[in-house]
């Protein structure tokens, strides 16, 4: 199994990135990542503000999968996520959903074990999601902070253990890198920070020639969810529902307008992040109401 290190890592998801690796379809590899903080926060008294941004947020890879090529789809399968035995969160002034809450920035040290992350004397089950992954885009450059139809920092809590990420490929070799683990995060990421941990990722990494969807797209054993990143959340709330609509006249096999109508029936809109410069919105499509199998549609 081929292993990238966590000192082969970028900061944005470029047209240019050189690979780290290169694997053919069908392989598995392991990506060892550093926490979104870049490794900085080592006690409470490491707050945000004495951080070094240019080291924040770090994806390790990339890496090419041969054989894929631009207008194809990338499947992700997560195999594990073997998370360290300490995390942190961070917030502070100007920061989340709530920026004039706080008056000055505060950290915590978080001890996670295996099936729990401690807060005081809170236990919060273990939920471990890879917040940032994913691929070159079309054109130009994202900071691995921004997340958009290439992926990134989607910050997604479904793209955990189990779970399928479909991306679309815009350049040949698709060149994925992944970060920004997480031992547990509610929707929003409010404060702007989840438990945030080193890592070590396995995925195995898949190909459909030929054709993709717009958006990423997470299969879990239950549900299909349509990920939308864009510059406010109502309009990726909005795009997430076009996306499911499209999806549920393919896979049903019905009209557009019975397919809006089966959407107001059958599929719940969420909300994976609101504190990144793109807002990430989740359209979550029951499995069991699709008629076709999900292969033929994707």
């Amino acid at each position: 199994m081929q292993t990238i290190g966590c000192d082969r890592h970028i900061y944005a998801f470029s047209t240019d990135l050189a690979p780290a690796a290169s694997v053919p379809c069908g392989s598995r590899v392991r990506f060892d990542a550093q926490d979104a903080l870049g490794g900085q926060v080592r006690a409470a008294t490491d707050v945000l503000s004495g951080l070094d941004f240019d080291r924040v947020n770090p994806a390790t890879g990339p890496l090419a999968v041969e054989d894929v090529h631009a207008g194809d789809t990338l499947v992700v399968t997560v195999e594990s996520i073997e998370v360290d035995g300490r995390g942190v969160t961070v917030a502070g002034p100007g920061l989340g959903v709530l920026p004039d809450l706080l008056e000055r920035h505060v950290t915590r040290i978080l001890p996670v074990t295996s099936d729990a992350v401690c807060f005081d004397e809170i236990r919060l089950p273990a939920r471990p999601m890879i917040g940032v992954i994913g691929v070159a885009p079309a054109t130009g450059a994202y900071p691995t902070g921004t997340a958009h139809r290439h992926g990134g920092n989607m910050d997604t809590k479904e793209i955990g253990i189990g779970a399928r990420l479909v991306l679309p490929v815009f350049q040949d070799g698709a060149m994925l890198a992944m970060g920004d683990v997480h031992a547990v995060m509610g929707d929003g990421e409010v404060c702007v920070s989840g438990c945030e941990v080193s890592a070590r990722i396995t995925v195995t990494v898949d190909c459909i020639a030929g054709r993709q969807r717009d958006w990423p797209i997470v299969v879990t054993d239950d549900a299909v969810h349509v990920i939308v990143s864009l510059p406010t959340i109502d309009a990726a709330l909005e795009e997430a529902t076009r996306q499911s609509v499209a999806i549920l006249s393919d896979a049903c096999g019905v009209p557009t307008e019975d397919a809006y109508m089966l959407s107001s029936l059958a599929v719940n809109l969420g909300i994976s992040q609101l504190v990144d410069p793109n807002k990430t919105a989740k359209a979550t499509i029951p499995r069991s109401i699709l008629a076709r199998p999900i292969d033929e549609w994707l």
